[in-house]
């Protein structure tokens, strides 16, 4: 049975229905444009990302051994941007996705410019925070005309 959707950004991500956590489905033309979308899903669960101004840029790299783990791994990093520096990213640019294999295992690599703007409650109105990604009802799936990934976010 398909979840309800609750919110969607068309063509870029929904939220699912879920019991107590947001429950994403992004999608991407291609495997760059899916993890843009999964990012700026992680951003506007927390906040209205159309109120917030590319004014800072940061460049993000991450790897894992396989889509799924390089999903939770930009997610989280992504999530540490706002921990630290209180960025609410607007604009996500994947400018570089390959598999190499490193010691006979594959070794996914993910390079991006995040365009971003510090958290200002007096602009931003906070949606709600979410704690960290999840591996739950994690997947990632390659269509005939693009991706699609589902992904939990603990809040």
């Amino acid at each position: 049975m398909e979840n309800k959707v609750v919110y969607s950004r068309s063509g870029r991500f929904d939220f699912l229905e879920h019991m107590s956590d947001i429950y994403v489905r992004a999608y991407g033309s291609s495997i760059l444009e899916l993890y843009e979308n999964a990012g700026l899903a992680l951003f506007d669960s927390m906040v209205n990302i159309d109120h917030v101004k590319p004014e800072v840029v940061k460049h993000v790299e991450v790897e894992g051994f396989d889509l799924e783990s390089l999903l939770y791994k930009w997610l989280e990093e992504l999530l540490i941007l706002y921990y630290t520096e209180r960025l609410m990213c607007s604009s996500i640019n994947v400018v570089e996705f390959r598999v190499e294999e490193s010691g006979g295992e594959a070794v996914h690599r993910l390079k991006a410019r995040v365009e971003c703007e510090t958290f200002n409650p007096a602009r931003h109105e906070a949606r709600v925070e979410v704690k960290s990604p999840t591996y739950s009802l994690m997947r990632i799936l390659k269509h005939e005309h693009g991706w699609e990934a589902y992904f939990v976010l603990d809040i």
